[in-house]
């Protein structure tokens, strides 16, 4: 795809929006201290998979924000929770309320979802995945499932491919719902640790390593949450190689897929023929074999809270993991499906603006951020940061930062095995996540000049 020029009158209009400033988890949630409180005692026995499951980790940020009191002139900066910084064009809202107001709406749809929106993002996948040049892609309507949202998609996906007592390999850091998932599950999670001289990146070797005779799948994010490592295709060929040589699946999480800018995520979906050799898995792939993708409506095109998402798979997969999706939602909404299937072609070029503008933001961030602040990874939503406070827990670092200064941000706890705090901290417990997407430049600006101002008010020793 050719990279237009970033067009700044675009981020302009974005932040003049009502709601941009607004931190979305937050709008009209009570807050924990003026909550009336009441008896909660039951009587019952909670599942051991639910109490074995780590709570969800963004709720206790906000706490830490609980104790900031901002004003004006020192406002709260959010960039914690990943979600998006604009809304999406009118275009869609108008179609959204259209849908919403349809009687034919309120009815189920099949499973696999609304049939002109699995046409609609099949085609815009064959755009996407082509690239520039226009690499033939073999994917269909019939290979695409809708779901309420990427992670149930991930739900749905894990309970078809495993069963508990198997083994799926995830990377760390992690996206803490992936493990929750495997947790609840019964399924176990087996860490494939990435590092910061590396990248971030994952290792095939490592990687093949860890596989036994549980393992049913691989999983694997990118651009990552958290990281923001971008995985070049010939990694990304690598791990599908390995996947169809041991008989498991690749699941490839492409949720940021759109806010790559430079090239196409990767070739798996083309035939050998078609794509550089490096960029395919082998000269006789055929990925509805072993290859398993996941997509979010949410961040490409604004709709978080709307909540779709997809799975793209091989038949065959589609039609049992539409027995899973039988119990756990039916169909996914049908009014967002109706208003998006014919937009999505024609709403391109929003995606397109969307991430130029978070690319944009990413630059400045790394631009602003002091010089002690080291970035390891960033692309996607995020940024990836090493603090510099020698022997500083970054869980430690993120609540200071929350509660004194006003910068909300996730420290690498959120995102991995729970370690001992009071330990030795090693520097892998020094990484914090920023989320640049659902900020605007000026507060982009401010988080780093505040970033600066607690290496001088916390009292701790700098590297």
């Amino acid at each position: 795809m050719a990279r237009r020029a970033f067009n700044p009158a675009f981020v302009t209009r974005l932040q003049a929006h009502p709601t941009a400033r607004l931190p979305l988890f937050t709008r009209n949630r009570p807050s924990l201290r003026t909550t009336q409180r009441m008896s909660t005692k039951i009587a019952f026995r909670l599942s051991d998979a639910i109490q074995n499951t780590g709570r969800p980790p963004i709720p206790q940020a906000y706490e830490w924000a609980e104790s900031y009191t901002p004003t004006p002139s020192r406002p709260l900066l959010d960039m914690s929770q990943g979600v998006p910084g604009v809304p999406p064009p009118p275009a869609v809202f108008a179609a959204l309320a259209r849908a919403a107001q349809d009687p034919q709406n309120c009815g189920y749809l099949p499973n696999a979802g609304l049939p002109a929106l699995c046409d609609a993002i099949a085609a815009e996948m064959r755009v996407g995945y082509g690239g520039a040049a226009r690499v033939p892609v073999d994917v269909n309507a019939e290979d695409i499932v809708v779901t309420a949202g990427c992670n149930l998609a991930f739900v749905a996906v894990a309970m078809t491919l495993a069963d508990k007592g198997d083994e799926v390999i995830l990377p760390v850091p992690w996206y803490f719902n992936h493990e929750m998932t495997l947790t609840m599950l019964g399924i176990t999670p087996v860490l494939l640790h990435t590092y910061a001289r590396e990248g971030f990146l994952p290792s095939i070797e490592r990687c093949a390593a860890l596989i036994t005779e549980k393992t049913k799948a691989i999983v694997l994010v990118t651009p990552n949450n958290p990281t923001g490592a971008i995985y070049p295709p010939s990694i990304i060929a690598a791990f599908a190689r390995l996947a169809h040589e041991r008989n498991i699946a690749l699941v490839l999480d492409e949720t940021y897929r759109d806010f790559i800018l430079t090239h196409a995520p990767h070739a798996l979906f083309s035939p050998p023929t078609s794509a550089p050799g490096a960029d395919v898995p082998s000269a006789d792939w055929s990925w509805r074999s072993t290859f398993i993708h996941l997509f979010s409506f949410s961040k490409s095109y604004c709709v978080p809270g709307h909540r779709l998402g997809l799975v793209c798979a091989s038949p065959e997969m589609t039609r049992a993991l539409c027995t899973a999706l039988d119990s756990l939602q039916i169909c996914a909404p049908r009014p967002p499906q109706s208003a998006l299937a014919p937009l999505i072609a024609g709403l391109r070029p929003f995606v397109r603006a969307t991430a130029e503008a978070v690319a944009h933001r990413h630059t400045l961030f790394k631009a602003r951020l002091p010089a002690r602040w080291r970035i390891g990874s960033q692309g996607g939503y995020y940024a990836f940061v090493r603090h510099p406070f020698k022997g500083r827990h970054a869980n430690e670092v993120c609540e200071r930062l929350a509660k004194e200064t006003g910068v909300l941000s996730l420290p690498a706890g959120f995102f991995g095995p729970k370690g001992d705090e009071e330990g030795t901290v090693g520097d892998e417990d020094r990484w914090v996540r920023f989320s640049v997407a659902n900020v605007d430049d000026e507060r982009v600006v401010l988080v780093c000049e505040r970033l600066a101002e607690s290496e001088n008010v916390f009292g701790w020793e700098l590297d």
